[in-house]
């Protein structure tokens, strides 16, 4: 019997096993040592971001806040009363704990390409509804 297993095991390995090409030519030598990705060099000319224009609050709100300020998720503030309970501590308040991360809030509210005029207008959305 282990030697029925060990043979259907060879076997098994044998149909999957992908073919190497441990060839010592030039250019078999070459094809393995090529790197895998490419690196950014100082003074290349880098990719052009055109940034696309500062988002509304309502954009920010619905694409990195609402998850969790949209369910109530891990405490977010959700309802106009929930709000009024943070705002009582101010709007400055409030609007460092968005960018830098409060208790279970992450900083930027895991938006880290949003400015923080976008966190404020995201802030000002949510508080106004």
């Amino acid at each position: 019997m282990k030697k029925l297993s060990a043979a259907l095991l060879l076997l098994s390995t044998a149909a999957i096993a992908q073919p190497y090409d441990n060839a010592l030519t030039e250019e078999a030598i070459k094809k393995r040592l090529a790197p895998v990705g490419s690196v950014y060099l100082a003074g290349a000319a880098p990719a052009e971001v055109i940034p696309s224009g500062p988002r509304s609050g309502e954009q920010v709100y619905q694409a990195s806040c609402f998850a969790c300020h949209g369910t109530g998720a891990l405490g977010a503030p959700k309802t106009p009363d929930d709000w009024a309970t943070r705002l009582t501590k101010g709007r400055e308040v409030l609007i460092d704990h968005a960018i830098n991360g409060f208790n279970a809030m992450p900083p930027r509210g895991t938006c880290m390409d949003c400015s923080d005029d976008e966190i404020t207008a995201a802030i000002d959305f949510m508080t106004a509804k």
